[in-house]
């Protein structure tokens, strides 16, 4: 039998409980209330740096219309004790393909959802959403402070432009 590739957590720190969708055929949950966020010990802790997640495809839909909306999620954070698994993370994001939320709430919800998950240092989420009604929405939410000397690169979205 294959030993585990699971890191171990920092010195002093206990074991988290094996993620558990990682490894195993899970199906997109039905909604983002129902949706698991697994989160794996940080074995450099004790440096901080930016880890991002860029979700391209995200999609929800309008709670009045039901028509789909599109955007590009920017994720960057600083972890303390926790990362997020990025599997649990995927699979969170797409359950919103059903949802019906706003832009700010769904850019809001899943900042607030993963800062209570992983508690880290510092978060930042930008939802760059493609135009409803003829006007794009873009969604920024923040928390906790960032770390004096570390580097965080621009989320590198452009402002919505429309062709040309």
């Amino acid at each position: 039998m294959p030993r585990s590739t699971r890191p171990r957590p920092p010195s002093g720190r206990r074991a988290a409980a094996a993620p558990l969708q990682l490894g195993t055929p899970t199906p997109i949950p039905d909604s983002p209330e129902t949706a698991t966020l697994d989160r794996v010990p940080n074995p450099h802790a004790d440096t901080p740096y930016v880890a991002r997640f860029t979700f391209p495809e995200f999609t929800s839909l309008c709670p009045v219309t039901g028509q789909p909306d599109f955007a590009t999620l920017v994720i960057d954070y600083v972890p303390a004790a926790w990362l997020v698994e990025s599997k649990s993370l995927k699979l969170y994001l797409n359950s919103f393909r059903n949802h019906g939320s706003f832009h700010e709430d769904c850019t809001v919800a899943i900042g607030k959802r993963l800062v209570g998950a992983l508690k880290p240092r510092w978060l930042r989420i930008g939802g760059y959403f493609y135009p409803r009604g003829g006007m794009p929405i873009d969604v920024f939410f923040q928390a906790g402070k960032l770390p004096a000397g570390v580097w965080v690169p621009d989320q590198g979205v452009p402002t919505y432009r429309g062709r040309g």
